[in-house]
């Protein structure tokens, strides 16, 4: 029963995550339609990873990694978990006001930092001008991120993972009504993302008064509980980031080149669309999970979930990886590949859609095993291998770039991915019996592979005989939809054939969910 309730926790979360990452991908596609890669459009990227890199620090890292574990340990114990919510709410809402406000008066510095390539040129004053208007998107963001850590802890996924469709809801409305319009489709897009914070943060707001939760504003107080929260937080929050931070070095690296922006971040989208779907549903569902288990030092139990989410990390994480590395430019062209996104913007994209593909694994499984040392409320390790990994990247992003050009960060980025895997491996090792996967792990994550590269070779042959249909006006749609269905086939009849997975267990969990 417990096995069934983690892979429904998983599902629900995955659900309304793959609904936002496909809702974000259409806004992706909009974007490159109506704007294009170019100064706009680098400028806009560089302005909105401004806040969504805080928020990994502030919201999602922190508070997922400190603040979950902490509240889920009251709660399970009846031990006033309310009132640590609101303290940590009130440290929190100071903290994040502090961070706009000095962003709103930093904000040329920050765009330096994070883009020196764009000094001198128009997409400086853009960026910058974008950036006081999405900043404050990180208050209502972290504010969230608590809200929903308050839910996950208490078993309500739903409303928690819906939420971040509400800013693509926004999103695409706000670029289709400036496409329309006849005005500047960007200021539409910038002044919406603050609006839909807002709608965020109302809808897991509500969500967590009816869960019986009530969280006012108020004085903040750094009590023994709190400060105990932050010295666990601060670690946390880089260790968690680590992604952001490689992110935001491959920008730096690649502002140097006119478009490079535009072009990683399409790659980074793409296939940050498996990686949310499996990665964000199994650290919001498995943190709390082994927490409360290793409280009650249910080992066989913390091992079951590990192994058991470490199944549906592979079960889509490598069939996307053999995808990305065989057919990106048929993905990119069909999905981007119109109005201002022209064949060379996509021959670009493609290369670093399959380079980042080959980094997709070691991303999946940061996730996966990151809640090893969480649950035990140990974040120095995490953040001394986060520190490595982002050393990995930036001197690969800096020393390959006047070797291989704009493509360098994406090459740091996927082989800092797997220094950090590794790293976490080796330090999980020390934890004992429970932090290491079972016979039915080991048993089925072979057959995965097997049929993943099956698929791949199906695939293969698939686009050498149909690939010119991918090339028809009107009818290149349906012939990517038509390869995904027979990939998508292909991989789970050679999945249950192999032994790989029981359909049986996944009827079970979608019926709870």
């Amino acid at each position: 029963m417990k096995q069934i309730r983690l892979f429904s926790g998983l599902f629900t979360v995955g659900f309304w995550t793959l609904a936002s990452r496909i809702l974000g991908f259409l806004r992706e596609i909009l974007l490159a339609a109506y704007i294009g890669p170019g100064p706009v459009m680098d400028a806009f990227v560089a302005a909105f990873r401004l806040p969504n890199m805080f928020r990994r620090f502030f919201a999602e890292g922190a508070f997922n990694a400190a603040f979950v574990p902490m509240f889920s340990k009251r709660l399970e114990a009846g031990e006033n978990a309310q009132k640590f919510a609101q303290d940590a709410f009130n440290l929190l809402a100071v903290a994040v006001l502090a961070l706009v406000g000095l962003a709103m008066v930093f904000m040329p510095a920050l765009v330096w930092l994070t883009a020196e390539g764009f000094y001198g040129d128009a997409r400086f004053d853009l960026a910058v001008d974008y950036g006081y208007v999405v900043f404050p998107y990180i208050l209502f963001m972290s504010l969230a991120a608590l809200f929903s850590g308050v839910l996950n802890a208490t078993g309500r996924f739903a409303a928690a993972a819906a939420a971040p469709v509400l800013l693509n809801i926004f999103a695409c409305t706000a670029l289709i009504l400036g496409s329309i319009s006849g005005g500047e489709v960007i200021r539409w897009l910038v002044t919406v993302i603050p609006l839909a914070g807002v709608a965020q943060l109302a809808l897991v707001w509500v969500a967590t008064e009816k869960a019986g939760v009530r969280i006012r504003f108020g004085l903040p107080s750094l009590n023994p509980e709190m400060q105990t929260l932050v010295r666990i937080a601060i670690p946390a929050a880089l260790a968690m980031g680590v992604t952001q931070v490689n992110l935001v070095v491959g920008q730096l690296v690649a502002s140097k080149t006119e478009k490079a922006v535009s072009w990683l971040f399409a790659a980074d989208r793409l296939y940050q669309l498996p990686l949310g779907v499996v990665g964000i549903a199994v650290g919001i569902v498995l943190l709390p999970d082994l927490s409360r288990r290793l409280r009650a030092n249910d080992k066989d139990g913390a091992r079951n979930a590990l192994s058991r989410a470490g199944e549906f990390t592979l079960l889509l994480t490598i069939p996307s990886t053999v995808a990305f590395v065989i057919i990106p430019n048929p993905l990119v062209s069909v999905l981007f590949e119109r109005g201002h996104f022209t064949a060379a913007d996509t021959a670009a994209t493609a290369l670093a859609v399959t380079i980042y593909g080959l980094g997709l694994p070691a991303f999946m499984l940061q996730k996966l095993l990151q809640p090893l040392f969480f649950a035990r409320e140990n974040t120095r390790s995490p953040f001394h291998y986060a520190v490595v990994a982002m050393i990995v990247n930036a001197v690969l992003a800096f020393g390959l770039y006047p070797l291989v050009g704009w493509i360098a960060p994406a090459i740091a980025a996927s082989v800092a991915g797997w220094a950090m895997v590794l790293l976490l491996a080796v330090g999980a090792r020390q934890m004992g019996e429970e932090a290491r996967f079972d016979a039915r792990f080991k048993h089925r994550a072979w057959r995965i592979v097997a049929a993943s590269l099956g698929m791949g070779a199906v695939l293969y042959a698939a686009i050498h005989l149909f690939g010119w249909t991918l090339e028809m006006s009107g009818w290149r749609y349906l012939a990517l939809l038509v390869l995904i269905k027979i990939a998508a086939a292909t991989y789970f009849f050679l999945g249950h054939l192999f032994g790989a997975f029981e359909v049986s267990e996944f009827r079970k969990a979608l019926r709870r969910s």
